[in-house]
Formats: structure tokens, sequence, C-alpha cells
């Protein structure tokens, strides 16, 4: 950590100390998104809804292999922004090493348990006919390029937390930009569909892990990935899962809602399931802005929660307005020119009806996401597991029972406002535990739910 870093952890005005941080994740983030639209706007140019459900379709896979990314990466990014907190710097070469090596066993493992078991996967995501094919494509790469992937997500949660804002951004957009190429290159020189496009991403991840791993190695003060720093004690273990472990429940919890919400979608066609993988895609693009911000915070708050709690809450404070006012902006935009959006994707006068739709209606729940993510980032940087532990549960389990009734009690309709309403019940959640953590653990914090 150098003394710029050092500066903006400790002495520079709360606007600027979080622009710094956050806006480089921000950025990084978007650029994650654009080239998720761009997956589907190059497989969108073969002119088959087929291939565009079988790209929605494997999104819950996508999201496990990044909640085992996440389960190191962001148990050790805390970690180590809390260590740092408090000069505790030869820990946090042990704890950043570990972060490495065992991202890539983690990776490993994936790759080894999902291939023998390719057919019942795909099938278990919900392919019809007519899609299963492409989507076992999609998924076998994936699968093959996993420990890449996992390692891609571990790292820039680590590179992140030792204030290398701007080294975290350059990696993801590094990743942006490779794919891109790739994509491009893979639909329209090779035609090789589906299955180059999941290979530009793997390809991709791949990149921008070995420009993390050189930073890391020969640039960081304090990070390393050297093995002879490799520890796995039990208090790396225990601080690293205790944080981690409620984001990969969560994520797990997310990727098999995003499968049980396309089972429900399925009933209705293909052109459903087509149309909700577009808006989503388009609703990411705020969602990890939001999203960007949230986490971009979390080491700052980490290193002031062992150093200087008003400044967490003075940090915490200012995210909030920061999260209202983006939230309003994307939805003004977003309402007036949706049609045109998804006109992008497809030329399908229905397709873009329906798509419209979903999207007007999700955008509606921006605002609640984007505190709920930044509810979570509070616990996982004051080491509040339990309470992370609470919210990754919430967050996964509410939208089964709502799924269950709207879809009864009103057809898609009910399906597609099932999204805003356990958006809703987990930012409530998410409110109460902050109150109670206001009261209970941190007296310092008494502003921060007024």
């Amino acid at each position: 950590m150098d003394a710029e870093n050092l500066h903006y952890f400790e002495k520079a005005p709360v606007a600027k100390a979080v622009a710094h941080f956050a806006v480089p994740m921000m950025l990084g983030t978007s650029m994650s998104v654009i080239y998720s639209i761009l997956n589907a706007y190059f497989l969108g140019t073969l002119h088959n809804t087929a291939v565009l459900t079988a790209l929605a379709l494997t999104l819950p896979l996508f999201a496990i292999i990044m909640a085992l990314g996440n389960l190191i990466g962001v148990g050790s990014g805390t970690f180590i922004s809390r260590l740092l907190g408090e000069k505790k710097y030869d820990d946090v070469k042990y704890v950043s090493s570990f972060a490495f090596y065992s991202s890539l066993v983690l990776g490993l493992i994936m790759m080894a348990a999902g291939l023998p078991l390719i057919d019942s996967i795909v099938q278990g995501l919900g392919a019809t006919s007519e899609s299963f094919g492409f989507t076992k494509d999609y998924v076998t790469v994936m699968l093959l390029g996993s420990p890449f992937v996992v390692l891609f997500f571990t790292l820039e949660n680590i590179v992140r937390s030792e204030g290398a804002a701007i080294t975290s951004m350059i990696g993801m957009i590094l990743s942006v930009v490779i794919n891109i190429i790739l994509d491009a290159m893979v639909v329209f020189v090779f035609h090789w569909g589906v299955i180059g496009v999941a290979s530009a991403t793997v390809v991709s991840n791949l990149v921008a892990s070995v420009f993390y791993a050189f930073h890391m190695g020969y640039k960081s003060q304090f990070l390393t990935v050297s093995a002879k720093w490799f520890k796995a004690t039990k208090d790396i273990l225990g601080n690293v899962f205790k944080i981690g472990t409620p984001v990969f429940i969560m994520s797990i919890f997310m990727g098999a809602m995003s499968l049980i919400f396309n089972h429900f979608l399925v009933e209705y066609g293909d052109l459903a399931v087509a149309a909700y993988g577009i808006s989503s895609r388009l609703l990411q693009l705020p969602e990890f802005i939001l999203m960007g911000l949230c986490e971009g915070v979390v080491p700052l708050i980490a290193f002031s929660f062992t150093a200087n709690k008003l400044r967490m809450k003075q940090t915490i404070g200012f995210t909030v307005k920061a999260i209202l006012v983006l939230a309003v902006v994307f939805g003004i935009f977003v309402y007036f020119i949706s049609d045109n959006l998804i006109g992008l994707f497809t030329n399908d006068p229905q397709l873009v009806e329906m798509g419209s739709y979903i999207l007007h209606v999700t955008f509606l729940s921006l605002f609640v996401s984007g505190m709920t993510t930044l509810f979570m980032g509070i616990f996982q940087a004051t080491a509040q597991g339990t309470a992370a532990f609470i919210m990754s549960v919430i967050q996964g389990i509410t939208l089964i029972p709502v799924l269950y009734i709207a879809n009864h009690m009103n057809g898609f309709h009910g399906v597609v406002w099932s999204l805003v309403i356990a958006d809703t019940v987990a930012f409530l959640v998410g409110a109460i535990m902050m109150y109670v953590l206001r009261n209970k653990l941190q007296p310092d914090l008494d502003s921060l739910v007024q």
C-alpha cells in the first residue's frame, strides 16, 4: 500500500475517498456488464432465439463459479483491509498467498466435479430440445475454464483490498476489452457461435488473472503470490470463511433463484426466457454500477472500522445518498428508451414488447437492491458474520415462496413482479439488522439508519 492509498484511507475528504475507491470499481463493473450485453448482441446477430435462450440458461452456472471466487476473494479481501488498518503487514502476505492458491484449487474441483455430469447439468438448467446443444457447448467451455474464472474474481477482490482501486479497474477493463475483441472474431470471422463466445470469456479472465498476479508478485508492497507465504491457519480460515461463506451462500442462492426463475419462465415459452435474458443484462448495467459503488467502498469501511469509526459512518452516509441519486437517474433514462434498448438485440416485435415490460418492472427495485448490497458490504467490512449470513439466506430464499404465490395468482406478470417483491423484502430485513447493529454492536453508528 503506497502513500497515496494510505492518504485516501486515512485523511482525504470522504467524498474524494469514496470516489477514489468506488469510481474505478464502478467503471470496471460497468465494463463487465457491457461485455455481457455484447455477448448477447453478438449471438443475437445469428437470429436464433434458441442461442439467446442458452445464454440466459447458463447464468446460474456462471453465478456458481463466481461464488467460488467471491468465497475466497471477499473473505480474504475484507480481512486484508482490516489487517492493513491494524498495520499487520506480514499477515497480509499470508492471507493473499492463501487466497491465490486456494481459489485455483476450488476452480479445479469445480471442473473435475462438473464435466462428468455435463448432460445432467444442462437438463437441470432447463434447456429445451431446441436449446440443449447450444447450452451444453457453453457449459462445457465454462467448466473447462472455471479455474481461471474463479481466480479472476478472487484476485480482483484481493488487489482492491489494499487500496489499489485503479489497478483493480485496469484488470477488469483488460478482461472486457479482450473479451469484446475475441467475441467479434469468433462470431464474425471464425463462426464458432456459442463455443467461441464462451471461450472468449474464459481467455479474457485468464489474461486478467495473470495481470493481477503480476501486480501482487512484483508491484505490491504487501500482497504476494509466493507459495512460501502460504498458510492455512485457524485464524486465516476463520476470518476468511466467516465473511466469505455468507457471500458464497448468497451467490449460490442467486444462481439457484435464477435457475428456478428460468423454470417458471419456460412455462411461457422460449420467447419469455429470451426476453428476460436480454432485459436482465440491460438491468445489470445500473445494478453493477451500484454494486461497484458499494463494493468499492468496502475496503475503506473495513480499514476505518479498525482505525476510525467516525470516518466509517461518514463514508456510509455519503454512499447512501449516491445510491439514491444514481437509481433515480437510471430509472428515468430507462423508462423513456426501453423499447430502443431491447431493439438493439432483436427485431422481433413480440420480444421487444415483452423485454421492455420486464425492464420497466425490474427497474422499480433498483434503489432497494443497491441499498441491500450496501448493507451486505457493511456487514462484510465490519466482520459481522452472523448478520451477513442472515442477509445472504434472506436474499436467497425469499424469491421461492414469492414466485410460487405470484405465478399462481397472476401468471407471467406475477413471475416478473416477484423479483421486485423479493428485493423489497431483503431490503427491509437488511434495514432492521442495521438498526440492531447500531444499538447493540456499534454505538458510534447512531445516525446510520436515520
